[in-house]
């Protein structure tokens, strides 16, 4: 589910397992590192798998510093958290959530305004961009004032 929000963030969550997470030997949770920390699968790597756009990847971190903040929520059958980052640096500690029965990801993120004043993202925007993805099934919720509400 892909949200545009009112105040111009935007929120993409999945149904999936969660985002990997295990406990320390201190008995500390700890997660991958996949929002503050470059994806070295695809970075500087000439013969790394293109996304079906064309467009290099580049991993969750890219999105994290180029947003002003990015709240990543993790639900597990074992545990949920969430964090906060600004600008790609965590500002808090990992922070327990209730669970609420499902699992998956949802990363919240409001775009630096350098590219929010640029570009505007409409809903048809995400439809072209979601047919790259031919097994993927995206929903949209936009929240903005005199959009259209939800569609597939």
């Amino acid at each position: 589910m892909i949200t545009l929000h009112a105040d111009g963030s935007v929120s993409v969550k999945d149904d999936g397992r969660g985002t990997d997470t295990r406990v320390d030997e201190h008995g500390q949770v700890v997660k991958k590192p996949v929002m503050a920390t470059k994806d070295l699968r695809f970075f500087d790597l000439p013969e790394a798998e293109r996304l079906p756009d064309g467009h290099p990847r580049r991993g969750m971190s890219v999105v994290a510093a180029l947003s002003e903040w990015l709240i990543h929520t993790n639900r597990r059958l074992n545990a949920s958290w969430s964090q906060r980052y600004e600008h790609g640096v965590p500002v808090t500690d990992l922070v327990p959530v209730e669970a609420d029965g499902t699992t998956g990801t949802c990363v919240h993120f409001l775009a630096d305004e350098a590219l929010r004043s640029r570009w505007s993202l409409t809903a048809n925007d995400l439809a072209r961009w979601s047919e790259h993805w031919p097994d993927l099934t995206a929903h949209l919720d936009d929240q903005r004032d005199g959009a259209d509400r939800s569609r597939p």
